[in-house]
């Protein structure tokens, strides 16, 4: 039977000699430190403030560099821009205003209103002439009677027939043909003034029992307006069916300002140099086209031309109808 033999207990030496080798193990395994930072240095003046005045400094010098850009000028501000719109739609506007066709139509419906409104005008005027008409022609009789109630009819018959004639005037006015007989004015004269008669003369000084200014006058009114407006409108109308939509005067008379489409020296041109404009205004006046003394805008407007050209032309027709 062998025996075992017995380990030897380490001695000190070898104890510290073993920590050194696990303790240089260690040291080996575990990551490097990183350095430590240096010192910010004092001598150079690097302080807090230092560095906020220095940051300071360099922004200011960027602002200063972007302020010298207009880009943000140039870009419209919302009121600016519903400013802008506001501008080019009253642009647009005013150029349609100038249309011809345009100008036609604003016309027509300012001149179909203002009939409409003196013939309601007329209408009502006579209507307030009635009363004052019945008490004429009733003359005392008893209310209802039969002289009372035929009193209510002589001014509406007056009227009717006052309202056809005026409005036959009226509506030949509005196409151009004004009606202008002399019958026709006296008759419709002779139906306002006995409108007016009849009721001013209840009220004057020596019918009344007792003069007043202010009936007198309240009575009159409704005759003195449809007299008015009859002696009125024939001339409003006239005046619409010279209207020339296309700037010029229906009359030849003066002619709108236009800019001329001629190239060149703007002098005036002789009739040799317009001959064959001229050989087609007169073709044109022949087929009825143009009338017999077409303004210059006219005969821009027809032969295509400069304004310079149709005033030539004008001028030749002139000196040829002399």
């Amino acid at each position: 039977m062998s025996t075992a033999t017995p380990t030897p207990e380490p001695s000190p030496e070898d104890i510290s000699r073993a920590l050194a080798e696990i303790e240089r193990h260690l040291t080996e395994l575990a990551p490097p430190t990183p350095p430590a930072p240096l010192a910010e240095p004092n001598d150079a003046g690097e302080t807090r403030r230092v560095r906020q005045l220095r940051a300071e400094v360099a922004e200011a010098r960027q602002l200063a560099a972007l302020q010298t850009d207009d880009t943000p000028l140039l870009l419209d501000t919302p009121r600016l821009r519903k400013r802008r719109k506001k501008a080019h739609e009253a642009a647009r506007l005013h150029l349609l205003g100038q249309d011809p066709a345009m100008r036609a139509w604003q016309a027509a419906r300012m001149r179909r209103l203002l009939v409409a409104a003196a013939m309601v005008a007329l209408t009502l005027a006579l209507a307030w002439s009635t009363a004052g008409v019945q008490h004429f022609a009733a003359e005392g009789a008893p209310a209802w009677s039969p002289g009372w109630i035929f009193a209510w009819l002589v001014e509406p018959f007056m009227s009717i027939a006052l309202l056809v004639i005026v409005g036959a005037r009226a509506y030949l006015g509005t196409q151009g043909q004004p009606l202008n007989d002399r019958k026709l004015i006296r008759i419709e004269y002779l139906f306002l003034g006995l409108t007016l008669g009849m009721n001013a003369w209840p009220y004057l000084p020596w019918s009344a029992v007792e003069f007043s200014l202010s009936r007198l006058v309240l009575h009159v009114l409704g005759p003195i307006v449809a007299v008015a407006i009859v002696t009125a409108l024939p001339i409003i109308l006239a005046a619409f069916a010279r209207l020339d939509p296309t700037g010029g005067a229906a009359d030849g008379g003066l002619t709108g300002l236009t800019y001329s489409a001629n190239t060149g020296d703007r002098v005036r041109r002789t009739a040799a140099e317009v001959a064959p404009l001229i050989e087609r205004a007169q073709i044109l006046i022949a087929a009825g086209a143009l009338p017999a003394n077409p303004s210059a805008n006219k005969l821009r407007q027809a032969l295509h031309c400069g304004m310079d050209d149709a005033r030539a032309v004008r001028d030749a027709l002139t000196e040829e109808a002399a």
